[in-house]
């Protein structure tokens, strides 16, 4: 009988998590320490803890968080309840946000591929007008971080934590101009390959 409870409590919670996504997944504004984050729910699932006596319930979360200006994270969390996993999972990611570099502020200054595990991306720079073209959990990435126009493709799993971490993990990889010309002791122009200092170097 005991087990029987545990399972309808359960159930019952997984509802509200159904609920709960689909509030967030439009994303909502975050209110922090003067920053205004944009926060995308990727996924929630409901996980189960074997313990003496039958299953735990509780629930996982994924969370995307950005402040649509180059800068986005993303953190998981778990608890008993949806808001609180919700609420552990936005803390982690902000906690790892990183930096993008982005080209007239909408979008990457070069194509890059990613991989996490089973997980392989491409991100591909795109003209003035595109628009974000990308799966549901890279497309709360590029929408938290800002970028207008990019192309995105997901050659591997169709897990959204992969998928995740992937997309990171390439735009990571991605850098501007003038962070390359400053590693290399150059100009901007020398870079791009413009200016005579270019063709003088052949």
């Amino acid at each position: 009988m005991a087990m029987a409870g545990r399972e309808q409590r359960g159930g019952g919670n997984r509802g509200g998590g159904r609920d709960n996504r689909g509030g967030r997944q439009g994303g909502r504004r975050g209110e922090g320490d003067g920053d205004e984050f944009l926060e995308k729910l990727v996924s929630i699932n409901r996980v189960a803890k074997v313990v003496k006596g039958g299953r735990r319930f509780g629930f996982a979360a994924l969370v995307v968080v950005g402040d649509q200006k180059g800068r986005v994270g993303h953190g998981s969390g778990k608890a008993r309840e949806v808001p609180e996993a919700i609420r552990k999972a936005t803390e982690a990611a902000k906690r790892n946000m990183i930096r993008v570099p982005l080209r007239e502020g909408r979008t990457l200054h070069h194509d890059v591929k990613g991989r996490y595990g089973a997980g392989h991306v491409v991100l591909r720079t795109a003209p003035p007008g595109t628009g974000v073209i990308a799966g549901g959990p890279m497309r709360a990435v590029f929408e938290a971080l800002g970028a207008q126009d990019v192309v995105c493709k997901s050659t591997g799993s169709a897990n959204p934590y992969n998928m995740v971490k992937a997309t990171f993990d390439a735009l990571t990889q991605t850098s501007s101009p003038r962070a390359v010309a400053a590693k290399r002791n150059k100009k901007v122009a020398e870079v791009l390959g413009r200016g005579p200092e270019y063709t003088a170097e052949g």
